[in-house]
């Protein structure tokens, strides 16, 4: 509760386009502003002032020039905004005589005037308003305070309200805006008298800047005061999402640019305001302009905010609890950068805040460096020091910086520190190799090689690592091939897709592994250079499994169906078992293969498998194949496909396991040539033959014969 003041300003804006309920929503400049004082102490109205203000384009809709009566002409000879709002100043200073203990206030029909025109255009223009723009009483609430059975909020306006005074209608003041501001005064004057003796209290506050802050996974949001934003230019930052909302209160810490898949911003954000008025507010700037832009404004819920700015890192929460910070994003670090190089490479000129405490290092869960690091700093100066710095050396790395938001740190820290998004049970997800050449976890003995010339062969690879081709462990050298069909099957060798300029190589040891890794490093190869890094067997084969490997860390393979990630499988004892050769493909799709007893169980009894059927390596919807061999250059084709592939092989493998009842299973070689046959190509026929390994002596319609016992 505050004290009344001594006088009320009632401000009316006119734009040059819509008037009333969508007063503002179609960002049309100011043209002309009205007011009139009102003396509460002495229930006295004072004189209409009003002064045209020159727009930037001088373009009235025929609905503003036939209400208004302003034309083209007569605004072009009037005083910009900057000047209006002075001449207003000043005339509301001398009718006041304001002195010692002198205070008065805003009064407007609703709040379209002060917040959808005053705020965001001075804001387009950068004109600072006065103080007294930044709160105001809103006439209809004030109205509905003294007479609370008059009409909802939203349906009253100034000829409701007078009709509810049963005042008669005013015809002296013809034109539009003067005569709004004639019945307001005279509503005023009868709200503050018997019998309502109205006291005006508590009024609408307009933020003065946004508050950066911190919010947390377990907090709960309002889904009407969220909106999703669209089209922001990939540069912007909280602060000109704040600018571009000015006039509506944005809650703190409720700025989320959004992130993509590479951490990089997607032109979207999420923003919370304190109430669902200000975000319907904010619904009516949809399409309006950031620059040269135009931005979607969308309904979102609190579960979306959340999901961006939500966090629950203790770490993450330390580093921000300190108010009203620029936070600036270090991006290419190198992976031994300390504290101590990261505070002198900002120098003296833009000191850290809190030295080595306002530095926050990216991190893996294993605690390896993502290369990524905020630092915070105390004014915007320092800030912009700081950025000028975009594309300095630290150490032989060039450093990139941006400025980031509190809702960045959670993202970006949320996505390296959680689990992956395929969960990884425990034991661990089946690998795309055979178990006895997978290493234990968290070894770095593999080498990533990337960018092979297309037409490299295994023999190639052999003469590229020279002497620590020796060192390769047995199968244990695998190429990564793409292929644009989403209907890859075994293929054979002329048609296994086009090479990605990826391979991995399994090393002996992790020293030998270093070692290549650091003597091969942009070696030639057929007038390429070759990066070659060190790995782990763990992110080998996530990649093999469809996911990425980059500067940013593992990207889980993407799955944009529903119905191709299933929870979970479980597999009941004894496991079906398949031959090393086939182990490849997923045994949820195996319709119950003749059980055998091989050395090694892949598939131990009580395993939940989490699988995605279709795996992308490195565009989507192209499949992975993947290619295993030793230092001799034998290959073995080995495919992972879509579920109705899967399928198909199902159905073919289980025709194997009866025919096998009889003979030794197939080597990989004569499955391929068995199932790419031009006979069995096509769904149809791959049917006939499995009805025709069902029920012997049915034929199918093609005439193919399937020599065997069970025929």
């Amino acid at each position: 509760m505050t004290a009344s003041p001594d006088y009320l300003v009632v401000l009316f804006g006119i734009t040059a386009g819509a008037t009333g309920a969508k007063l503002g929503s179609d960002e049309k400049e100011l043209i002309l502003l009205l007011w009139k004082v009102v003396d509460l102490a002495n229930k006295k109205v004072g004189q209409l002032h009003e002064v045209l203000v020159r727009p930037d384009q001088l373009e009235l809709t025929e609905d503003c020039k036939e209400e208004t009566k302003i034309d083209a002409e007569s605004l072009s000879s009037a005083p910009q905004l900057d000047q209006a709002l002075r001449q207003f100043n000043q005339s509301v200073s001398n009718e006041l005589n304001i002195g010692v203990g002198t205070s008065f206030c805003l009064c407007t029909d609703g709040q379209l005037h002060v917040r959808q025109i005053l705020h965001p255009e001075a804001s387009k223009k950068n004109v600072s308003l006065p103080e007294c723009f930044y709160s105001f009483f809103d006439l209809r609430k004030e109205f509905k305070k003294c007479c609370p059975g008059s009409p909802d909020v939203d349906k009253l306006d100034v000829a409701a309200m007078t009709e509810c005074l049963n005042f008669e209608k005013n015809s002296s003041a013809s034109r539009y805006g003067a005569c709004q501001v004639e019945d307001m005064g005279n509503i005023i004057l009868a709200m503050i008298s018997d019998p309502y003796n109205h006291r005006f209290s508590d009024p609408e506050r307009v933020n003065y800047k946004f508050e950066s802050g911190t919010c947390s996974k377990m907090e709960l949001i309002d889904d009407n005061t969220v909106v999703r934003a669209r089209g922001l230019p990939w540069q912007s930052s909280d602060q000109d999402i704040a600018r571009f909302f000015k006039g509506l209160n944005i809650a703190k810490g409720g700025a989320a640019l959004c992130l993509n898949a590479q951490g990089r911003r997607n032109g979207e954000a999420l923003v919370r305001f304190v109430s669902e008025e200000h975000r319907d507010l904010a619904l009516q700037r949809h399409k309006h302009h950031m620059g040269t832009r135009y931005i979607e404004v969308y309904k979102a819920t609190g579960e979306d905010f959340l999901k961006i700015a939500g966090g629950t890192s203790n770490e993450v929460a330390q580093f921000l609890s300190k108010e009203n910070q620029v936070i600036v994003r270090m991006r290419g670090l190198p992976f031994t950068a300390t504290a101590d190089e990261v505070v002198a490479f900002f120098g003296q000129h833009c000191p850290i805040t809190g030295g080595k405490e306002g530095i926050l290092f990216v991190t893996y869960p294993d605690g390896r460096p993502t290369g990524d690091a905020f630092v915070l700093f105390a004014c915007e100066e320092y800030a912009q020091n700081a950025l000028r710095k975009h594309k300095d050396l630290l150490g032989k790395r060039y450093i990139e910086l941006f400025r980031s938001t509190a809702a960045e740190v959670q993202q970006v820290l949320n996505r390296f520190s959680s689990a992956p998004l395929i969960p990884l049970p425990t034991p661990p997800i089946i690998p795309v190799l055979p178990q006895q050449f997978v290493p234990p976890a968290n070894i770095r003995d593999c080498v990533r090689l990337r960018g092979l010339p297309y037409a490299a062969t295994i023999e190639d690879i052999l003469d590229f690592l020279g002497e620590f081709s020796t060192d390769i462990r047995t199968h244990g050298v695998h190429m990564v091939l793409n292929h644009q069909s989403p209907f890859v099957f075994i293929l054979p060798p002329r048609a296994q897709g086009r090479p990605s300029g990826d391979a991995f190589i399994q090393m002996k040891s992790a020293d030998r592994a270093f070692m290549a890794a650091q003597k091969c490093h942009k070696k030639t190869m057929k007038d390429r250079y070759v990066e070659v890094f060190q790995c782990s067997a763990e992110e080998m084969n996530f990649v093999l499994m469809g996911g990425t490997l980059n500067r940013n860390g593992l990207s889980p393979p993407p799955c944009k169906l529903p119905c191709l990630s299933p929870p979970s499988y479980t597999f009941p004892a004894p496991a079906a078992v398949i031959p090393p050769e086939a182990a490849i493909y997923q045994p949820s799709v195996l319709l119950n293969p003749r059980a055998l007893q091989p050395s090694t169980a892949y598939y131990p009894a009580g395993t939940q498998l989490f699988m995605n059927y279709t795996a992308y390596y490195p565009r989507k919807e192209y499949s992975l194949l993947h290619q295993s061999c030793s230092t001799a250059p034998q290959v073995r084709p080995i495919v992972l496909a879509t579920s109705l592939q899967l399928l198909i092989l199902a159905v073919s493998l289980h025709s194997l396991a009866r025919w096998s009842e009889c003979r030794a299973w197939p080597t990989i070689l004569e499955l391929r040539k068995f199932l790419t046959s031009s006979k069995v190509t096509s769904m149809q026929p791959r049917m006939d033959l499995y009805t025709q390994m069902t029920r012997p002596g049915l034929y199918p319609k093609n005439g193919f014969v399937f020599k065997g016992p069970s025929s």
